[in-house]
């Protein structure tokens, strides 16, 4: 038995959330789409997705100041979201990308692909 358990099942838990918050990108011909690219860059290199998905989410209003956010005012604003989904075809993984107010802020691989119907 280890002299201290504990402390080493602290140190592997510690370490589990930094290797599970990394962030997902996605390759469209030979350019990476990663968080913060826009719509339409988006769909300049990607192309039209497979599925669109509309919604919105209320959040507090901030300011971005040098990379810190500063929260002010007591309402919620109304922020739209879209979720993309693009179907590569059957020999490729399907990607899902979430815009939050036109700027990509998740990706995320899904499954394999599939035919589109009439091919």
């Amino acid at each position: 038995m280890p002299p201290f358990p504990s402390l080493t099942l602290a140190v592997v838990l510690a370490l589990v959330p930094l290797t599970s918050a990394q962030a997902d990108a996605m390759r469209c011909g030979t350019r990476i789409i990663s968080e913060g690219a826009t719509r339409t860059m988006v769909r300049d290199l990607c192309g039209e997705p497979y599925d669109v998905t509309t919604r919105s989410i209320l959040r507090r209003p901030y300011y971005n100041v040098h990379g810190r956010i500063v929260y002010f005012g007591d309402g919620l604003i109304e922020v739209p979201v879209e979720i993309w989904t693009y179907n590569f075809g059957p020999y490729k993984l399907m990607r899902r990308v979430r815009f939050v107010d036109g700027l990509v802020e998740e990706i995320e691989t899904l499954g394999y692909g599939h035919r589109a119907q009439g091919e």
